[in-house]
């Protein structure tokens, strides 16, 4: 008999009925195999590939520059080490703007090809169709509104976002539009607690704050940035729960210091025949 048990992945089910509970939503970052395995076994609900992966993996100064195939590629082997996360692929720059068939297209290739369950886009009501193109074709879409590093250069730099009444109505309205058209989850970056804490109260699909406050139905952060990993900056909103970056330096500087000094290999690391 087998002694086997199956692992049930988190689904779009399972995030409704953690909002419906108010069991807390656990997101995180990963870009590769064995960070991925990591946090997967750690308990995590979601794992989101995103194109931070441009800034804190591939050294580029913005998202901006991602491409589709730098994606999937990340995506392909978070997907291999998962059996319990969701796991979510972002869609990178003008991948999903476009052309309302080829987002579609773009979309489906995470599901197809990289094996994520989801797609995350940014963006509000304008982009209302193309969540509703995706969803109704049977592909999970999650929204990420309030500063969307996509259009860093129009919100003229990473800062909070919806601080006036007027500006808070739209990023409201946006999440409304987004619920409408059947996204099933929404990111909410940078933006004052109290307006993550109404919009989380309006909507029935789960919020996930990162700079949003506590009030969101859960929270996400970029692996990098809670381990101490990219020093370029951190955000206000991140919590360094590791500084494994000062660890991986220390350990890399002995053992350059242990070959120089002839003490590595000692004679337990080395083969007598």
């Amino acid at each position: 008999m087998s002694t086997h048990r199956e692992i049930t992945r988190v689904s779009v089910s399972t995030l409704k009925e953690r909002k419906e509970s108010g069991e807390k939503i656990a997101m995180i970052t990963a870009y590769d195999y064995p960070t991925a395995a990591i946090v997967d076994s750690a308990g995590v609900d979601i794992i989101l590939v995103g194109d931070s992966l441009g800034m804190v993996v591939l050294g580029y100064e913005t998202t901006l520059p991602v491409t589709m195939e730098e994606m999937l590629h990340h995506t392909k082997a978070v997907a291999r080490a998962t059996h319990r996360a969701m796991v979510v692929g972002d869609m990178p720059f003008m991948s999903y703007q476009g052309d309302p068939n080829e987002a579609l297209k773009n979309a489906a290739r995470f599901l197809k090809e990289a094996g994520a369950q989801a797609v995350k886009i940014e963006g509000g009501a304008e982009f209302a169709d193309v969540v509703a193109k995706m969803s109704k074709t049977g592909i999970p879409v999650m929204g990420h509104l309030g500063l969307t590093p996509q259009s860093v250069h129009q919100l003229g730099g990473y800062k909070v976002q919806g601080r006036t009444s007027v500006a808070a109505e739209k990023i409201l309205k946006d999440a409304q539009a987004l619920e409408a058209a059947g996204a099933f989850a929404l990111v909410l970056e940078c933006i004052p607690a109290a307006l993550a804490e109404e919009i989380t109260a309006a909507l029935a699909i789960p919020t996930i704050g990162i700079g949003g406050g506590a009030h969101c139905d859960g929270q996400v952060l970029v692996l990098h940035d809670m381990l101490g990993m990219f020093e370029r900056f951190t955000p206000k909103f991140v919590k360094k729960y590791a500084n494994i970056g000062e660890q991986m330096g220390k350990a890399v500087a002995q053992y350059v210091r242990e070959v120089k000094e002839g003490k590595f290999p000692s004679a337990e690391h080395s083969f007598v025949k």
